[in-house]
């Protein structure tokens, strides 16, 4: 089943659309993942949210960030797909779409993202490279990548 895309800022999110990403990002990263961390960082108001729907249902998401708000390059954050919808393409088709609207937003420059260990060749796939050595982020290796 095709996925429709919606890209808002912040201020233009509906309560169900938040409340949609909140709980989409708590299920994986809080619950799946084992992972108790502060989720709600006050980065969330200056970025834009790219929600992945599935019928009525929210099922793909990221955070795009604007350059200078985590780094001094555009990010892509809080990757997640809902486990209803993986091994299906729908992770790649949201990395696509990323990396597409953060060029359109904020111009074609470089994007940095800190990326599970793990998922390392999934973002090397797409362009990035691996900058600087693994890091330990709530429990969880990371590596920051960089796409030029």
């Amino acid at each position: 089943m095709p996925l429709y895309w919606v890209l808002k800022k912040f201020d233009a999110l509906t309560p169900h659309q938040l409340y949609a990403i909140l709980q989409l990002r708590n299920a994986v990263f809080v619950v799946e993942q084992n992972c108790v961390f502060q989720d709600a960082d006050d980065k969330d108001q200056d970025s834009y949210h790219l929600m992945g729907f599935q019928e009525e249902k929210l099922v793909a998401y990221t955070r795009l960030l604007p350059p200078g708000l985590s780094y001094p390059q555009a990010s892509i954050g809080r990757v997640v797909t809902s486990p209803t919808v993986r091994r299906s393409g729908a992770g790649r088709e949201l990395m696509a779409q990323s990396i597409h609207e953060v060029f359109n937003l904020f111009g074609h420059g470089p994007i940095k993202i800190g990326a599970q260990l793990y998922l390392k060749q999934f973002y090397e796939s797409f362009g990035f490279v691996q900058t600087g050595e693994p890091y330990l982020e709530d429990g969880i290796k990371h590596i920051y990548m960089l796409k030029e």
